[in-house]
């Protein structure tokens, strides 16, 4: 299979990173997220917290690239890294001593960011590039990312099953985009210190500085984002809420998994 690629922004965060002090981190720490699950909101918020030093930003760490990136996740020197890594004996192995989150999101609102994702000029992929430019319908389209395409690309039930299902129950925590959204609504809360003071704890941050709040906030700038949907261009609507017939869909593909990931 062909690899695709993503044409994404420039990163803009590491001068704002700079701004701050940082305690290094004692061990090390991935974000291992179902794709288009909001991967880049908890990244950006997370380095705000990491000495830029130990931001391991090469690439997206993934089992076809593991290998020539297992140094991101040296036990013996600690760094902060990101991948969608699939569950399976080399991922275990490979993050045997670290501090892994992974992130979900509703699977009604995957679809519609996975196809908004498809069909936006930013993803290269040579087997799905001819779906582009109203070629397809974006209904027909979020079937695809339903049901899967043979041989070009996973159904919705086989990427939550091994980028998320698999890995519950093992030790890792989970983390839903939902709460981090909602947290973000309410930064100013009790409630948000202490959602936050736990995620960042996960990833071995094990105190909030003084400035958490403002840390979060140029974290969370959308600005930030290199896939924020607003940096996305593909000349087709995508609708805000998934509609009830995919939504059915869904349910039927994968029976079981809103629920076990808290969504219903």
């Amino acid at each position: 299979m062909l690899a695709a690629k993503v044409i994404s922004r420039p990163d803009t965060l590491g001068a704002e990173v700079q701004k701050f002090s940082h305690t290094p981190l004692r061990r090390t720490a991935f974000l291992n997220s179902v794709p288009k699950c909001g991967t880049h909101l908890l990244r950006n918020i997370v380095r705000m917290f990491v000495p830029p030093q130990q931001h391991y930003d090469r690439e997206f760490i993934q089992i076809p690239n593991l290998e020539q990136h297992k140094a991101a996740l040296h036990p013996q020197r600690p760094m902060f890294s990101v991948g969608h890594l699939l569950f399976a004996d080399i991922s275990l192995m490979a993050l045997k001593h670290a501090n892994n989150v992974v992130l979900v999101r509703d699977p009604y609102d995957y679809v519609l960011a996975r196809t908004r994702f498809n069909l936006s000029d930013q993803f290269d992929h040579p087997q799905q590039n001819h779906l582009k430019n109203g070629a397809v319908s974006v209904e027909q389209m979020m079937n695809l990312v339903i049901f899967g395409i043979p041989g070009r690309g996973p159904a919705l039930r086989e990427v939550f099953l091994f980028h998320a299902v698999a890995w519950m129950g093992t030790g890792v925590h989970v983390v839903r985009y939902e709460d981090i959204v909602a947290n973000l609504n309410r930064l100013d809360s009790a409630e948000a210190e202490s959602f936050f003071a736990d995620l960042l704890a996960r990833f071995g941050i094990d105190a909030l500085p003084s400035d958490w709040r403002k840390r979060v906030r140029v974290g969370a700038d959308r600005r930030h984002s290199a896939t924020a949907r607003e940096h996305l261009s593909s000349g087709q609507t995508i609708p805000e809420s998934l509609p009830d017939t995919q939504r059915k869909l869904v349910d039927h593909m994968a029976p079981g998994l809103r629920e076990l990931l808290g969504y219903a």
